[in-house]
């Protein structure tokens, strides 16, 4: 299996939409055998998205992106995970051992889940009356 994480400085890039390069990982019996940067800097979504997919990428592991590239990864089959934070190597270890989602690796402000598109955190779908944390329609 491979994944690929938006790196940037050593940590999970804030923003996949921005992100110039990924870290390739090849998973063989639950241990890293592989590990290479990749350039992943593309004018729009779908090109991005092709990109990832070339690289034989199975699954994103990333901070912030938009709906648009969200859409455009999960219909070429790719796996995201959305709305990561932390040091890339602790984020591996974590992904490793099936730790990965919850308030220790989600981006500030997230509680704890990765997918944000349909209702997630401080939305209508979340709260149930269709304002979001500040009480904002």
């Amino acid at each position: 299996m491979k994944a690929a994480l938006a790196v940037w400085d050593g940590r999970v890039s804030p923003v996949f939409d921005v992100s110039r390069e990924v870290l390739v990982l090849t998973f063989e019996d639950g241990l890293v055998s592989s590990r290479r940067n990749a350039r992943v800097d593309a004018p729009t979504a779908a090109l991005r998205a092709d990109r990832l997919k070339d690289l034989g990428v199975e699954t994103l592991i990333c901070g912030a992106l938009s709906e648009a590239l969200h859409r455009e990864l999960t219909s070429r089959g790719v796996r995201v995970i959305g709305f990561v934070a932390g040091k890339v190597d602790e984020v591996v270890a974590a992904f490793l051992a099936g730790r990965l989602r919850g308030a220790a690796f989600s981006m500030p402000g997230c509680c704890g889940q990765q997918h944000r598109f349909r209702g997630g955190c401080g939305g209508a779908g979340k709260r149930g009356n269709g304002r979001n944390r500040r009480g904002y329609r």
